[in-house]
């Protein structure tokens, strides 16, 4: 039985993100110390702290390992956070954040935009990506945002997931 986006993303309880290409436009400044500093859209991170406070588990899936990325995210509050990656890629990892978290496919967004990521989008989650991911990830992708990696992908997700969920604006209207 196929559903449509909609009916799917009514359907989501987790947020999985790569970080290169998806949480930044792809970008590494390399420093002479040796650090590769990324740049972060402040308004993905509005969304992914959003998600975290109406509920939503949010989950970070990369092979890249920089201190600032984990401070980035444990910032806004995300604790599932798996970044350099094995050798073995994402799959093993991905299916043993399911395994312990007791997750379905059914209830993941998985957004990605490159090669690595493909393995973890050919399983049964709602496979996203950023506009201008590569060509493999956006012909198997479910939803293709409007917006490039690290220019508003991540939050436009969250929005369409919780807008499906009537959850978008709750959070603002309980505030007034």
């Amino acid at each position: 039985m196929e559903f449509s986006l909609n009916e799917r993303f009514k359907r989501v309880t987790t947020f999985i993100f790569d970080i290169d290409g998806v949480m930044t436009d792809g970008s590494v400044i390399a420093l002479e110390s040796g650090e590769q500093p990324r740049i972060f859209n402040v308004r993905d991170g509005y969304g992914i702290n959003r998600a975290l406070k109406m509920g939503f588990r949010v989950a970070i899936l990369s092979a890249q390992n920089q201190v600032g990325v984990r401070k980035r995210l444990e910032y806004l509050g995300v604790k599932d956070i798996f970044i350099g990656t094995s050798p073995d890629g994402k799959l093993p990892i991905f299916r043993k954040y399911l395994e312990e978290t007791s997750l379905t496919e059914q209830e993941i967004v998985f957004m990605g935009d490159d090669l690595p990521d493909w393995e973890v989008m050919r399983t049964n989650v709602l496979g996203a990506c950023p506009a201008d991911s590569a060509e493999e990830i956006l012909e198997l992708a479910d939803y293709i945002s409007p917006k490039n990696g690290g220019y508003g992908a991540v939050r436009d997700v969250i929005e369409q997931v919780m807008k499906a969920q009537d959850k978008w604006m709750t959070w603002f209207e309980e505030t007034k």
